[in-house]
């Protein structure tokens, strides 16, 4: 079938209890529409054959199942309360969870009423206590839209999901470009550039003309500062915090480009920052110690070193500095660090591209849900 899409007017509209809708829609209650149970504790099996779907998605396999059905939907309960998943076939769901054990399929195609609850958010409906949670009586009594026939539902699904498919072609991408950084970051910061002879040293086998050096005799971590004021939206330059920007300020302290550490929160996870920026006290940032370095390539051998598993205690979370700082790195001349960084950096600038054609795709997904779903563009049935 090719789907024709079609703008309606304001005339072929009606008021509903949750707001305008199409006259050729209506409006039911989740609990009309499909039978809710809550999930249980699975046994997890480390070969199981089954999906298990918490909150968060798919959590493990286990050798039972819960649900046997063409679909499933899957509904956050606590934890991420709210989030909506879709399982196919047998499937088993955890204690944190609920699912839909039986629904209607004569008003309900299933995958329409996945892009619908994802589209509702229905997180911003959790109690609000420390620990939120959805309920099925909640759910049970959640009203929805949708189009009485279900082969208009499943032309919406159809389009939805050819962005879908996009996206998820795109993320392979974004991950197989991830993979190629990640090994040519192992090769180049540990074997170099056009290296023949190597020698054995106490962090392993490197170039025979690089150097052993301790962390601490190229660069010490600086702890960030509070900010004067709470004021974190407007100005020019960047705040940084344990993972990236987090807003902007008038003022910085630190003079860019630079590298940024998470201590608290984000621990280890290292940031290049290309401008003056302000690292909050939650972070590190790095003031280096010789001039004959690239700063670049810090960047990328901080990033390999993984600072990340010199964390404290989760007692007394936080990234202990002298344990970095204690490191031993292999160290090439200035041209090799600059060559290195170069073709890192081209690596780098593809897997930006990739991730944002990805960002572009989820946006467009975003806006066409909220036409399609609502009934603003409606989808030609033929």
């Amino acid at each position: 079938m090719t789907e024709e899409i079609k703008f309606y007017n304001e005339m072929d509209f009606q008021d509903s209890p949750i707001g305008r809708i199409p006259k050729e829609w209506g409006i039911l209650k989740l609990g009309i529409l499909m039978k809710l149970r809550n999930g249980q504790r699975p046994v997890m099996a480390q070969n199981g054959q089954f999906p298990v779907f918490g909150a968060n998605g798919i959590m493990g396999y286990t050798n039972g199942f819960l649900a046997d059905s063409d679909f499933t939907i899957v509904f956050g309960r606590v934890g991420a309360s709210g989030e909506v998943h879709l399982g196919k076939g047998k499937i088993w769901v955890s204690d944190n969870a609920i699912f839909s054990e039986e629904y209607d399929r004569t008003r309900a195609y299933l995958p329409y009423l996945f892009y619908l609850l994802k589209l509702k958010k229905l997180s911003q409906f959790a109690s609000k206590t420390t620990h939120p949670i959805i309920t099925k009586t909640f759910l049970d009594n959640f009203s929805i839209q949708l189009p009485k026939r279900l082969d208009e539902q499943k032309d919406i699904v159809r389009v939805l999901g050819v962005v879908d498919l996009a996206i998820a072609k795109t993320g392979e991408v974004v991950a197989k470009t991830e993979r190629l950084k990640k090994g040519l970051m192992q090769e180049l910061l540990t074997k170099g550039i056009g290296h023949k002879e190597y020698k054995q040293t106490p962090i392993g086998k490197i170039p025979k003309p690089w150097q052993i050096l301790q962390v601490c005799d190229i660069l010490s971590l600086e702890y960030g500062k509070g900010l004067p004021d709470r004021d974190r939206i407007s100005g020019r330059y960047p705040v940084i915090g344990s993972n990236g920007i987090v807003g902007y300020h008038n003022r910085a302290f630190v003079k860019g480009p630079g590298i940024v550490v998470g201590r608290k929160g984000t621990m280890g996870a290292v940031s290049w920052i290309d401008q003056d920026f302000w690292p909050i006290d939650t972070t590190y940032y790095v003031k280096t110690k010789v001039e004959n370095i690239s700063l670049k390539w810090l960047f990328y051998e901080l990033t390999h070193l993984n600072p990340a598993r010199f964390r404290l205690s989760d007692v007394v979370p936080g990234l202990k500095r002298e344990l970095v700082h204690s490191m031993k790195i292999g160290f090439p001349p200035m041209p090799e660090q600059q060559r290195i960084a170069e073709c890192l950096s081209v690596v780098d600038k593809k897997l930006a591209l990739e991730r944002k054609e990805k960002a572009n795709l989820e946006r467009i997904k975003q806006g066409l849900m909220d036409l399609v779903l609502t009934g603003k563009v409606r989808i030609k049935v033929d």
